[in-house]
């Protein structure tokens, strides 16, 4: 990993984004992509379970973040439950693109144009540090369950059985 190689521009609305909270944490570029929960852990030598995904889901026609844990898939039923909607389901690649700005495989918790309501998967909470995409396919940042949930206002619920 190298922090020394330029921040793509998304990445550097992520990291405009920790200047503003006063939060420290360091952007990583990474030389191969990290679309995936599997790219990012081989790449940052962690456990699948701590890369912290980050997916645009509609609920009820309107677009949400999960962040949830790479161990596991969402199960939408529980989910919706969780969360009060009627039906959720992926949101297609333009809308991810419109309400973050950033494209799908390189979302991060933050950095958006305009807030997105947030839900954050309690199974996170497990490990001491998580990893999520900082704005870009290449770019991941560390962070603690306790900032994610700082950073987002994200509201911790489960997200699968």
């Amino acid at each position: 990993m190298s922090a020394t190689l330029p921040l793509p521009e998304r990445s550097l609305a992520v990291k405009r984004h920790l200047d503003r909270a006063g939060i420290t944490a360091e952007i990583r570029v990474l030389p191969a992509s990290a679309r995936t929960a599997a790219e990012a852990a081989s790449a940052i030598g962690c456990e699948v379970a701590a890369i912290a995904n980050s997916l645009v889901l509609l609920a009820d026609h309107a677009p949400i973040l999960v962040m949830t844990s790479g161990g596991h898939r969402v199960d939408f039923a529980v989910l919706a439950d969780s969360i009060g909607a009627k039906n959720v389901a992926m949101a297609p690649a333009s809308a991810v693109r419109e309400s973050t700005g950033q494209a799908i495989g390189g979302v991060a918790p933050i950095g958006h144009p305009s807030p997105l309501r947030t839900f954050i998967d309690i199974a996170l909470r497990e490990h001491d540090e998580i990893w999520a995409a900082a704005g870009h396919p290449h770019t991941v940042m560390p962070l603690t369950f306790d900032l994610l949930e700082e950073l987002t206002g994200g509201e911790v619920i489960t997200v699968s059985v």
